[in-house]
């Protein structure tokens, strides 16, 4: 499962960054976390997305219970954009070309 987080940092952006780094660190401890990136555009500075891998949206649902999460991740993704931030992989491929498809988890 893929987390695709983005956000508008106006001004400085030390302070996101800084908080972007505790809220993956925040994450990552979590079960069922597999990696995480931070990244900022490169035609506009000001957007800045946070994207993480999960081994199922029950993990990820689970991790945004825990306390640290709770306290590091929650209030900066409060401030991410409004929109659909949670993707099932449905096709994956490898860097020799392979494509691995798989069908839908939703009902």
């Amino acid at each position: 499962m893929l987390v695709v987080t983005r956000f508008v940092v106006d001004g400085e952006a030390d302070d996101f960054v800084r908080r972007a780094h505790a809220a993956l660190g925040a994450l990552a401890a979590c079960k069922g976390y597999l990696r995480g990136r931070l990244g900022r555009a490169y035609d506009d500075p000001a957007h800045w997305s946070i994207v993480t891998e999960w081994e199922s949206v029950g993990a990820y649902r689970r991790a945004l219970s825990n306390f640290d999460v709770k306290v590091h991740a929650t209030p900066l993704l409060a401030q991410s954009l409004d929109e659909p931030s949670a993707f099932e992989v449905l096709a994956e491929s490898t860097p020799g070309g392979d494509l691995k498809v798989t069908t839908s988890d939703r009902a």
